[in-house]
């Protein structure tokens, strides 16, 4: 690979008036299918603040991108890409058996004594629950009043125990690559390399009669974006670290993840579901950002560190529930608040952050990021059409569609300032979200030219439209 100031990526055409008919799904499951950070279409969740970027190095080499991909129509504004670089690619085609039997990585390890520890709390709590119980009245008041006489001593010991955790808390920060962000890391990052590599060994295993081949259109047009997107940001030591290996499998689902160690999934219902290559290196850059900013590590330490603390808290409850009933309800509560209040809002955290330095990735990469809002318009407008319910943000992992596009929006401006300072060719025709505005206009303007004279009532959240696929 040549370096020089900036590695282009060269796109032309008008933009597609296209939409997003399919059906997206879900899948993400931390515990039941690994430390990946998937792109969950569906209902989703709150783009919050994310946090500045540092180093806008760019680079150029001169590779022919190949010829056009018919599966993907390769259109938007600007021109098709003529040169980059694929040589931080690992192509990889057949399936790996697992290595040889070694000592689980640390993070499985707390994974699997999870359910012991809860079940410890719990029977520690019943425990002294029963004990309480089987004492003489006069002796439950002694105890009483000897805990009255000793409380400072109490409160003291129970002090001790909080500022453990508060220097366990402290002593475990670090900074986020890229954005500088203080975030609590419990685990080490070879651990979850090793954890990673088990989890590509399932994910291998689960696919392997729906791999594409590396002659397949589609898998080369995901290997020449993520080869792309890679050398347009190897100033970055995390992503010039990892061998980025791609692999795409034949499966309708709008997903597409990056484990830890990068392993690049793909599925081909994504390739369906985008318009055009800027929406698909938006999306890789998301996902890819993912695995940079070690997300993965992040979210199990602050889940593992949570649940420590809720144990504590788990005991009191069955300790102090007059009746089993009562406990099981009070323990769902207690998992609850836990997951509502930190859990779910920290992943939208994150999912924010990884949205914010994606961008950049695209945006280092010459690609028109204007078109990543566009994206998640989409989506917004195929669950409308499809009539699916829209649950309250606070209520997913992800953002919401609207919200996503909306906070992409706000950061686009400096998106298209880092594509300026990396000497990117300029802009030409129309915004992607001006064209999708104005065809939003005309198809309601169609669908009400098509409402018929008896349809008094009609359902507006299932709009009869009939859109072109892409």
């Amino acid at each position: 690979c040549t370096q020089d100031r900036c590695q282009r990526l060269d796109l032309s055409g008008n933009t597609r008036k296209c939409f997003l008919t399919g059906s997206p799904d879900s899948y993400r499951n931390f515990i039941g299918k690994g430390l990946r950070f998937l792109l969950n279409v569906p209902n989703t969740e709150v783009y919050r603040n994310a946090h500045h970027s540092s180093g806008r190095f760019c680079f150029q080499s001169s590779q022919p991108l190949g010829e056009k991909i018919t599966s993907l129509q390769i259109s938007s504004v600007g021109q098709l890409p003529h040169h980059f670089s694929a040589c931080n690619i690992q192509i990889i085609r057949s399936f790996h058996t697992s290595p040889s039997f070694q000592a689980a990585p640390v993070p499985l390890f707390w994974i699997i004594v999870k359910p012991a520890q809860k079940l410890f709390a719990i029977i520690l709590g019943r425990s002294i629950r029963n004990w309480w119980k089987a004492l003489p009245p006069n002796k439950q008041e002694l105890f009483k009043e000897s805990a009255r006489k000793n409380k400072w001593k109490i409160l003291l010991a129970v002090s001790s125990l909080g500022v453990l955790f508060v220097v366990f808390y402290f002593t475990h920060l670090e900074e986020t690559p890229i954005t500088g962000r203080t975030r609590l890391l419990v685990f080490g990052k070879g651990h979850f390399r090793e954890l990673s590599q088990m989890e590509y060994d399932m994910w291998m295993e689960e696919f392997k009669s729906k791999m594409l081949p590396e002659t397949d259109a589609r898998y080369q047009v995901v290997e020449r974006v993520v080869g792309h997107l890679s050398e347009s940001n190897k100033d970055i030591p995390q992503v010039s670290a990892l061998k980025w290996v791609i692999h795409v499998v034949d499966e309708p689902g709008v997903n597409a993840f990056v484990l830890p160690n990068g392993q690049v999934f793909v599925f081909t219902g994504l390739l369906n579901a985008v318009s055009d290559i800027h929406q698909l290196s938006f999306i890789l850059g998301h996902e890819i950002a993912h695995a940079v900013l070690e997300h993965a590590a992040e979210k199990a330490s602050l889940v593992h560190f949570l649940d420590f603390l809720s144990l504590i808290f788990l005991a009191m409850i069955w300790a102090i529930c007059p009746r089993d009933s009562l406990a099981v309800v009070g323990q769902w509560i207690q998992s609850k608040l836990q997951e509502f209040m930190f859990d779910r809002p920290y992943s939208r955290t994150l999912e924010a952050e990884a949205d914010k330095v994606g961008l950049q990735f695209a945006a280092k990469a010459c690609v028109d990021v204007r078109a990543s809002s566009v994206f998640w318009q989409q989506m917004e407008l195929a669950e409308t059409i499809q009539g699916q319910p829209k649950l309250p943000e606070w209520l997913s992992t992800h953002p919401s569609h609207e919200n996503r596009a909306e906070h992409l929006d706000r950061l686009i401006p400096e998106a298209l300032k880092i594509r300026e300072s990396c000497n990117c060719p300029s802009l030409s025709g129309p915004d992607p979200r001006l064209i999708f505005k104005l065809n939003m206009q005309h198809l309601l303007e169609s669908s009400k030219d098509q409402e018929t004279p008896n349809s008094t009532k009609r359902d507006l959240s299932k709009p009869k439209l009939d859109f072109p696929h892409t």
